[in-house]
């Protein structure tokens, strides 16, 4: 009987065996835990492995990001795309370009995600912290689906909860259980890092999710990821125009420029309804797609990490 299992195959196998019941055999997959290194440098600083809680705190993320095959393979996918228009941005603001991994663990990298919580974008703003870093958010409009302008706001987040603590992990676990919280816990409990904190699972695991992320989307391959290059998503090209008044009708406005509505909110997902009043007349800059990148005959397939693909 021939393995049915080939999406598993290709996720951390290490061999496969066969198991004989009722009179028919099946090749099973002889699932392997990914290994966890000795240490490895995240944003400048260099985490330590040996310590008996880490090794296996970053075990588990390990482990558990490696078998979401579904997940992880698309996040693969995706980030052919939004690294490209992420990565500048991040970098422009002096921040290290090891953060994307945070936008990854937070959205999987799916611009328009949306918690239970009322988190949004890539980055997952709550509105008042949005609105407190500038970002508009209404019926009509909601930059936390900007990518441009959402990535600008978290990068001014972390860089104050950074210059806040001192190092990353206590930022990110600020950024993801508040630094009131985290800060009460630094000194109630003594210690000088987050990573030393007994805290809710959720913000204790999420600094390690964060550093697994990388390992894994840096190197698919070694933890059983193998895509074809034209399976990557495809790099997007705009057009900018900018509105600087009303707007009766985008449906309309996406007709007149050759687009459908559907295609003009995917390509700016801020826009939250079919109209914008801009009673202030404040200027938006709209994406319009270029017609070559509507299409995967036409659009441009360059591999944004050679090792997503590399042996």
């Amino acid at each position: 009987m021939k393995p049915i299992l080939y999406a598993l195959a290709l996720a951390s196998i290490c061999s496969a065996c066969e198991v004989t019941a009722q009179n028919y055999t099946v090749t099973m997959p002889q699932i392997c835990s990914p290994v966890v290194p000795k240490s490895m440098t995240f944003a400048g600083q260099t985490y330590d492995f040996d310590r008996t809680d880490m090794y296996e705190r970053m075990d588990r993320e390990l482990a558990g990001i490696s078998y979401t095959h579904g997940q992880t393979m698309l996040q693969l996918k995706r980030a052919n795309r939004y690294f490209p228009q992420i990565i500048p941005i991040l970098k422009k603001n002096g921040v290290p370009e090891d953060l994307v991994y945070l936008a990854c663990t937070e959205s999987s990298l799916n611009p328009t995600a949306r918690s239970v919580a009322k988190a949004a974008g890539l980055w997952q703003f709550m509105p008042a912290t949005a609105q407190e870093y500038g970002l508009e958010v209404n019926d009509y409009v909601d930059e936390r689906y900007d990518i441009e302008k959402e990535t600008a706001a978290a990068c001014r987040m972390l860089k104050s909860l950074y210059n806040k603590y001192g190092n990353w992990e206590s930022a990110f676990a600020a950024y993801n259980g508040g630094p009131g919280r985290i800060t009460r816990e630094l000194n109630s409990q003594n210690v000088e890092t987050a990573m030393d904190l007994q805290l809710v699972d959720e913000t204790s695991r999420y600094m390690f999710r964060i550093l697994a992320m990388k390992l894994i989307m840096e190197n698919p391959r070694a933890y059983g990821f193998y895509l074809h290059p034209d399976q990557f998503y495809t790099p997007m090209e705009y057009d900018i125009e900018e509105v600087k008044s009303p707007v009766s009708s985008w449906p309309d406005w996406a007709k007149k420029h050759g687009i459908t509505y559907q295609q003009l909110r995917e390509a700016n997902p801020w826009i939250r309804d079919k109209s914008l009043p801009n009673k202030s007349g404040k200027t938006y800059r709209v994406r319009i797609p270029k017609k070559d990148s509507l299409y995967r005959s036409t659009a441009d397939h360059t591999i944004y990490n050679p090792a997503w693909i590399g042996k």
